[in-house]
Order: C-alpha cells, then sequence, then structure tokens
C-alpha cells in the first residue's frame, strides 16, 4: 500500500513557514462559526452531553438529519436505519469505501477530485481507477465511454462529487440519471461526495443522487457541516446508505471513532434548524467573490476559467503548463500568494491550478492581481 504525499500539502506546509502569504490553497470559508452554534455547544456540555453515543450518533441527530432531507429534497429517510454520523465527511466516505470493498476489488473514481476518496481505495488495500471529466466548452462533464472502458469483473464502486472540488461542476439531473443507470447496470456501489450542497449558485438547493434513487438501490452520500455550516473543526459529518450498508458503516464505527463528538452532534441539530439564514448570506458572499474572480482571471492572457456552478474554487487551465506543482512553488516565492496544484486533484488535473475564492476581498484583490502580473513572467 502505497498512499501518495499530498500535493496540495506540500503547498501549504511551505506556506506556513512565510510571512504574508495570500491563502487561497484551502477549502475553508474566512467566516467563523455562527455565534448561535457555538451556543448550543456550550448547552450541550451543560445538558451534560460529554459522554458515548450510540456508534451510528444520536437519536435526535439522525432524526435532525432525516427532517432536513424531508424539508429540502422531499424525502422520507428513515433516521433510525439509513443515517450514520460521522467524524466530518472525510470519515463518511472513508467508512462508506470500507465496507464496499476487499482487497484487491476495483473502485473508480471520477477526477479531478479532492484526493481523500482515492487514497481510501488504495489504504483498503483495493485498486484505484480515475476517470477524468472532460471540459466541453466551459463546463466540465462525464465520459460515459471512458466509464464503460473503465469497468471490470473486480469493479465495485464508481464514486463522484458534485458540486466538485475542484472543478466547481455541478451534475446535472440528466448526468446523475446517467451515473445511476450505469451504477444499476454494471452492478456497482454508487458513492457521491454532497458536502458541498448548499454551496450552489442559482438560487435552488443542488438536489441530492438519493431524489432519483430507490431505497433499495446501490446509493451512498457522504455529507458535512463543514463547508455549509463553517464547522471544519467540528468534525461532524453523516452517511446516508441502503439499510444493509448503513448497519455494516455502523458497526465500523465502533473501531474507528466510536462515535462522533456528543457535543458537535448536538450543535448541528441547532445549526440545520436555525442556520438557514446564515447559510443564505455565505452563498450570497461566496457568489460575489467568485464573479470578481472569474472577471478578474477573464482578463489574463494563457488561461481558461471554467465556470463555477458550485462548491467555492475555480480550476483555471494554464496554457503550456506541464508541472502545476513547480508553478505553485514559484507563484508562492516570488509573489507570495498560495495556489493548490492541479496535479493534486488526479488524473486530469496537471496543467490547471484551484483557487479557493472563499475569502475576503482584501485577500482576492491583491491575490488576482500578484497573478495576473506572474502570469507575464512565469514562463
Amino acid at each position: 500500500m502505497a498512499v501518495p504525499t499530498s500535493r496540495l500539502r506540500e503547498i501549504a506546509e511551505m506556506a506556513m513557514k512565510m510571512d504574508g502569504v495570500l491563502k487561497l490553497y484551502f477549502g475553508e470559508s474566512n467566516i467563523p462559526t455562527a455565534p448561535y452554534i457555538k451556543q448550543a455547544a456550550q448547552k450541550a456540555m451543560d445538558d451534560g452531553y460529554t459522554v458515548y453515543t450510540p456508534n451510528a450518533g444520536l437519536t435526535s441527530t439522525r432524526e435532525a438529519i432525516a427532517a432536513y432531507y424531508a424539508r429540502m429534497h422531499g424525502l422520507t429517510l428513515d433516521p433510525g436505519s439509513e443515517i450514520v454520523m460521522t467524524a466530518g465527511g472525510l470519515q463518511a466516505l472513508n467508512v462508506a469505501i470500507r465496507c464496499v470493498l476487499d482487497p484487491g476489488d476495483e473502485a473508480i473514481v471520477l477526477t479531478p477530485a479532492f484526493p481523500d476518496a482515492s487514497s481510501i481505495v488504495v489504504m483498503a488495500n483495493a485498486r484505484l481507477v480515475e476517470v477524468a471529466h472532460p471540459l466541453i466548452g466551459d463546463r466540465y462533464g462525464i465520459d460515459f465511454e471512458n466509464l464503460e472502458r473503465a469497468v471490470t469483473p473486480r469493479t465495485k464502486l464508481l464514486v463522484y462529487t458534485s458540486p466538485s472540488n475542484p472543478l466547481g461542476w455541478v451534475a446535472t439531473a440528466d448526468e446523475q440519471q446517467q451515473l445511476l443507470a450505469f451504477a444499476r447496470r454494471r452492478d456497482l456501489w454508487l458513492l457521491a461526495d454532497e458536502v458541498y450542497e448548499r454551496i450552489c449558485y442559482d438560487g435552488t438547493v443542488i438536489p441530492s443522487i438519493l431524489r432519483l434513487a430507490t431505497r433499495d438501490d446501490a446509493v451512498m452520500v457522504a455529507q458535512s457541516f463543514s463547508k455549509t455550516y463553517c464547522m471544519t473543526g467540528w468534525r461532524v459529518g453523516w452517511l446516508v446508505a441502503r439499510r444493509d450498508l448503513a448497519a455494516r458503516a455502523t458497526q465500523l464505527n465502533e473501531f474507528i471513532i466510536c462515535n462522533a463528538p456528543s457535543i458537535a452532534q448536538r450543535a448541528s441539530e441547532t445549526a440545520l434548524a436555525e442556520g438557514e439564514d446564515a447559510v443564505r448570506e455565505l452563498v450570497e458572499q461566496l457568489k460575489k467573490n467568485r464573479d470578481f474572480c472569474l472577471g478578474a482571471l477573464a482578463s489574463i492572457a494563457g488561461l481558461t476559467v471554467p465556470k463555477s456552478d458550485g462548491a467555492f474554487y475555480l480550476f483555471p487551465k494554464v496554457e503550456g503548463l506541464t508541472d502545476s506543482l513547480a508553478f505553485c512553488k514559484r507563484f508562492l516565492l516570488e509573489r507570495k500568494v498560495g495556489l493548490a496544484p492541479g496535479v493534486a486533484f488526479g488524473v486530469g488535473g496537471e496543467g490547471s491550478v484551484r483557487i479557493s475564492y472563499a475569502s475576503e476581498m482584501p485577500v482576492l484583490e491583491p491575490a488576482m492581481e500578484r497573478l495576473a502580473e506572474f502570469m507575464k513572467t512565469w514562463r
């Protein structure tokens, strides 16, 4: 088992040793967790929620998530058998993938994507097969012909991310339906990473794949409070899955984390119940940031910038670039701006860089100016 070193982390560690860096490499908003969530955590401590919970999580938290899906997606989920609380979205991916794959199995991951799922496949002693999203005009898509060619008798799992980190791509209803039909036809588990679900810019809630799936489909969804509610450090997420898989995930939780943090679970219930105004404000600010960055990048020669429909990233392709890690290192050292190299996100990522625009304008404005100047001389 050889898990590759994170190229993103390589840039971050360089930046952390420097002063005055404009940090656009991490996927984290600069907005702190809202006071009402912090107050809910304090109340949870005062009320005694400082002990173990069931492996699947607090009943009240799972009920709150079921109510969220009913409200946002018109879905009826059983909180007792289809929802498992996890220590963030990463652990939801971890437990889902490990429940499905045995050593020697194969998993297909649509890339470029944040490398968590790909690395977990390797950690499970399974074979990773990456299929790249093609750029069609100004929008990424899915290469279903390549997907068909990637399947072997050992393939057990297909993983995709929508909204995408790093692409900002959002699967259309037709693409979701095609992915679901593909998984059914090939008898695969389908795992959707939907942690950026609420961060979309067309004024709607991005439909979950669960809207199309039956409760008997081999479908799993990884989710998190980190991005939508600015709770990255709280480490609380969830997995929605078919009953048999959810039962296995609950059992596996015992030996990985025991349970998600009890205080964070209670605070997350308040986030769901009271957070809609804060979510709208967050998305409005991110849309302003996105539009500013799109405008600034469009004026820079040598960049092709697909529009971001969700999440908070842009993934510009740099003309002639063959070593995105070297590009980002040089940009960091010369201009003190940290970007994430496209190679960090797997097949299809090289030649691009990821820009996180979940920051404030006093950071984004000089960062775009420095990138424009750097692009004139980087060759």
